[in-house]
């Protein structure tokens, strides 16, 4: 992926986005699908992990320095125990207004408020780095189709990958071979989780929920 400075949670974010008509193509969708990507980076970083299926923080005091993915540690520490498919969309709105606030601070989308029915305070996010977007998503459709191993592709690339294609994003659809698809999804979430075996059933477990709540129609795929 070219830009390290983002978060896995905000990459997925920003994967979900069509670029052309610069909307997100099902919103219900979004808050599930960067909690995933959150609970993914900090079991990556060895912060959350894997009880006997239960989310747990290693230690109560740890911090990444990231507000949305330090917000989602204090949730979890602070609440009763639950599976990672639970976490998935248990209060996920939390974790996407988070990042939604950093990629206002990173210039990528801009919040522009408004008035429902001329009276109720909304606030609209705007996409403003369309180029910095679509190539996020070139990128990312060139690691699912690429020459490129999985075994090369870097693990943080291959978790957002792999659950982008789970979530069913329209950007990383499959194509006329859908049975290469599916397998070379398998391989790089294999790739995201292959820091430890842990760390690997953490990512299986993602998907399966990522699967379960995505809507029915397809997604636009990205400009």
């Amino acid at each position: 992926m070219p830009d390290g400075s983002l978060s896995l949670p905000a990459r997925l974010y920003l994967l979900a986005w069509d670029t052309g008509r610069r909307e997100v193509a099902d919103p219900s969708h979004l808050p599930p699908l960067v909690r995933a990507g959150a609970l993914a980076d900090l079991a990556r970083r060895g912060l959350l992990i894997d009880d006997e299926g239960i989310t747990t923080p290693l230690d109560l005091d740890s911090r990444t320095g990231d507000a949305a993915l330090d917000g989602l540690l204090e949730l979890v520490s602070e609440s009763c125990p639950h599976s990672w498919r639970t976490w998935v969309t248990l209060r996920a709105r939390h974790t996407l207004d988070a990042v939604r606030e950093q990629l206002v601070a990173e210039g990528v989308l801009r919040a522009e408020k408004r008035r429902v029915l001329g009276v109720f305070p909304s606030v609209e996010h705007v996409l403003d780095g369309v180029a910095r977007v679509r190539h996020l998503q070139r990128e990312a459709r060139w690691i699912l189709d690429g020459p490129v191993p999985a075994a090369d592709v870097s693990e943080t690339d291959a978790a957002v990958v792999a659950l982008g294609a789970a979530a069913g994003l329209g950007v990383l659809l499959p194509g006329r071979d859908r049975a290469g698809w599916e397998r070379r999804v398998e391989d790089l979430a294999g790739r995201g989780g292959a820091a430890t075996p842990a760390l690997g059933r953490i990512v299986r477990e993602l998907r399966t929920a990522l699967t379960a709540a995505r809507p029915a129609p397809s997604l636009t795929p990205g400009g």
